[in-house]
């Protein structure tokens, strides 16, 4: 996998729900007010995420992984959004179909949130 890169994407339930629809070759079109798809470059601000936003927000939380053809990745800009570890690759959402084609292999879910108790 010398010519891909791994990148993390956390999501909430139905988000990985139609990821597992398309056999968990790609990812969900963006909603109309969603611009921008970011999948991330750090596992452990992928997680931070998933954890404390997708649980609150949806009451579970899950980090993807995928691997990316290098050579498209390379096409755009990665933004630091908060500390040095928040970064993110930002691909518009119209292009989101051609990274869903450079992806190599399956994305997985390589972690997952869960609420517990009653807020």
């Amino acid at each position: 996998m010398n010519d891909t890169i791994t990148l993390f994407r956390p999501v909430g339930p139905k988000a990985l729900d139609s990821i597992r629809a398309s056999g968990n070759r790609t990812f969900a079109p963006r909603l109309p007010e969603r611009s921008i798809f970011h999948p991330i470059q750090n596992e452990s601000y992928a997680i931070q995420i998933a954890r404390d936003w997708n649980v609150k927000d949806a009451c579970a939380g899950f980090v993807t992984r995928a691997h990316v053809r290098k050579d498209f990745v390379e096409n755009y800009p990665v933004r630091t959004v908060g500390n040095s570890t928040h970064k993110e690759l930002w691909v518009p959402a119209e292009d989101l179909a051609a990274f869903n084609d450079n992806i190599v292999g399956q994305i997985e879910v390589i972690a997952e949130f869960h609420r517990t108790g009653q807020s």
